[in-house]
């Protein structure tokens, strides 16, 4: 293979990519994020610096599922997100996702940072329910429940479209052949062209499991804000640096 074909590769390995390039659209991608008051002083630990915690410790928990993703086909994902400030602006980090397809965990690891891994989430609705939960090792670790479609968000989904544009930030670490840190930063990125289709309120609850490899009930829900369902289409761009330890 020459030298320009390896380099127009967009993943390994060469003889059967494990994504291709993107961007990367998502079409009728469904949340369930449910948003709760934590301990303050496990909100610092879990945030890397130079990120800093708001005055009030908030973390959004949330189910997503993926029927139509280009380039990753279907699936399910869950985790944790962390309200933060960086340099004043108010962002989201993303602290802890686990899904059931290997191309998103891939291209998520590898090009954002995203902290994937695999485990079996699951996002439906039981009768009156919005339900979501996640099975690690085949064990429950999360559950999440909100009465679905209890109530519609008034206005046209300006405050759904703000939520999903706010900046998101990932901690990426990639060790390098010698098994030090080859890459260590802060990605940024924004999700773009989003078309908000549905948008409810309502109250949620979520029950958390203590599990050693998914560790999400390392931050304890100590007071449910809400619960919000939403449906949009939108497009996965590619990141930036916001912060490279390796060269501060």
């Amino acid at each position: 293979m020459r030298i320009e074909d390896i380099l127009h590769l967009p993943s390994m390995p060469l003889a059967g990519p494990s994504y291709p390039k993107g961007p990367y659209r998502f079409v009728n991608r469904e949340y369930m994020i449910i948003s709760y008051e934590t301990d303050p002083e496990i909100i610092r630990e879990q945030l890397p610096e130079p990120l800093e915690p708001l005055d009030e410790p908030l973390v959004h928990y949330e189910w997503i599922n993926m029927p139509d993703s280009s380039g990753f086909g279907s699936y399910t994902e869950s985790g944790v997100v962390i309200g933060c400030k960086y340099r004043g602006e108010e962002m989201n980090f993303v602290a802890q996702m686990y899904l059931d397809d290997d191309p998103p965990i891939v291209a998520g690891r590898e090009i954002w940072g995203f902290p994937k891994k695999y485990a079996h989430p699951k996002l439906e609705i039981v009768k009156d329910t919005l339900t979501g939960t996640l099975h690690y090792a085949n064990q429950l670790v999360a559950m999440g429940t909100m009465g679905y479609k209890a109530e519609a968000m008034a206005g046209d989904g300006t405050l759904t479209r703000a939520i999903l544009s706010k900046t998101q930030v990932n901690l990426k670490i990639i060790p390098g052949v010698d098994g030090k840190p080859g890459i260590c930063q802060l990605v940024a990125y924004n999700l773009t062209d989003i078309n908000v289709k549905g948008s409810w309120l309502g109250h949620g609850r979520l029950h958390l499991v203590p599990h050693v490899n998914a560790p999400v009930a390392d931050l304890p829900v100590r007071r449910i804000v809400g619960a919000h369902h939403f449906i949009t289409d939108l497009t996965l761009p590619y990141g930036r640096i916001l912060h490279d330890y390796l060269r501060s």
